[in-house]
C-alpha cells in the first residue's frame, strides 16, 4: 500500500501537530498571497442560516481561528479528525469557541444518519483515504439534499514537482500523492456530486530562510528520497537556486466546491 494512504503511517505523520505546524509555517511565513489560504476556503463557506456542518480532517483547527461570525451561522458544527492528537491541539486552538463539537472520526465510515448536514467540509486531506470511493460515498450519503460538500487540495505540478526538479542530478522521488487532486477530482467527485465547481488560488512562496524549507522538507513522509539525503546536501542544493537571497518556489492550490443531489 502506498505509504501516504496507509493508515499507521498517517497516524504517526498526524498523531500530534509538531509535523503539520511546520507545514503551515512555510506557508505563512512566506506565501506571496496575503489573503492566506485558510482565509480564501473559508470565503467560500455559504452557509445557510442555522445550518449543520461536519468538518472531515480538522487538523488543528487553525483555520476556524476569528470565524466566530461563521461559526455563529451554524446551529452545529462538529469538528473531526482521524487522529485523537490532532482534535485534542484543535480543543486547545479554540477554545474560546464554547458552541463546537469535537469527534475522532474516520471518513470511511461517518457515524451520523442520511441526510444530517448542510455542508460538510474535508480540506486537504481527501488524497491520505484508504478506500476514497467508500469516503465520498458517506460524506454524499450524510448530506442533506442539495447540501454542499467543500474540499480544498493541491495539484500536481506545484511544489513537490518543484522541489524535485531542483534535485534532477539525483534519483530522488518526491512521492506526490496523486489520489486526489487539481487535476483529477471532479472525476473522483463526479459518481458521488452534482455541479462541481473548481476554484484556484493563485500563489507561490518567496523563501528567504532556506533552513525553513529543509524542514519542511522533512516533515513530509511523501519525500523520503529528499529525507534519506544529509541535511546539509538538501540545504546547498535549495540555496544554490536562491536568486537574489530568495528562493521561490511555485504553489499550485484550489478547491472543489460540489452538490449533493437531489433525489
Amino acid at each position: 500500500m502506498n505509504q501516504l494512504v496507509n493508515s499507521s503511517v498517517l497516524a504517526k505523520q498526524y498523531g500530534t501537530s509538531e509535523k503539520l505546524n511546520t507545514r503551515i509555517s512555510i506557508h505563512s511565513k512566506y506565501s506571496t498571497n496575503k489573503q492566506g489560504f485558510g482565509s480564501w476556503i473559508s470565503s467560500h463557506y455559504q452557509f445557510p442560516e442555522n445550518a449543520s456542518v461536519l468538518e472531515l480532517g480538522c487538523g488543528t483547527g487553525d483555520m476556524w481561528k476569528g470565524q466566530g461570525e461563521l461559526i455563529s451561522r451554524c446551529s452545529r458544527l462538529i469538528l473531526s479528525d482521524f487522529s485523537e492528537g490532532m482534535l485534542e491541539q484543535a480543543k486547545e486552538t479554540l477554545r474560546d469557541e464554547t458552541a463546537i463539537e469535537y469527534r475522532v472520526i474516520d471518513i470511511q465510515d461517518i457515524p451520523y444518519p442520511d441526510h444530517t448536514f448542510d455542508a460538510v467540509i474535508a480540506n486537504m486531506m481527501l488524497y491520505h483515504v484508504p478506500d476514497l470511493p467508500k469516503g465520498l460515498r458517506e460524506v454524499s450519503r450524510v448530506l442533506k439534499e442539495g447540501g454542499t460538500f467543500f474540499c480544498a487540495t493541491f495539484g500536481e505540478h506545484g511544489m513537490m514537482e518543484y522541489i524535485g526538479s531542483l534535485f534532477s542530478n539525483r534519483p530522488v522521488e518526491t512521492g506526490v500523492n496523486a489520489a486526489f487532486t487539481l487535476q483529477n477530482g471532479q472525476e473522483k467527485l463526479s459518481p458521488f456530486f452534482a455541479d462541481i465547481r473548481q476554484d484556484l488560488y493563485e500563489d507561490s512562496l518567496a523563501v528567504t530562510n532556506v533552513e525553513d524549507m529543509v524542514d519542511y522538507i522533512y516533515s513530509l513522509s511523501g519525500m523520503s528520497d529528499l529525507r534519506s539525503l544529509p541535511r546539509e546536501t538538501v540545504r546547498s542544493v535549495l540555496t544554490a537556486h536562491m536568486t537574489d537571497g530568495v528562493l521561490r518556489v511555485p504553489k499550485e492550490y484550489g478547491m472543489f466546491i460540489a452538490q449533493s443531489p437531489k433525489e
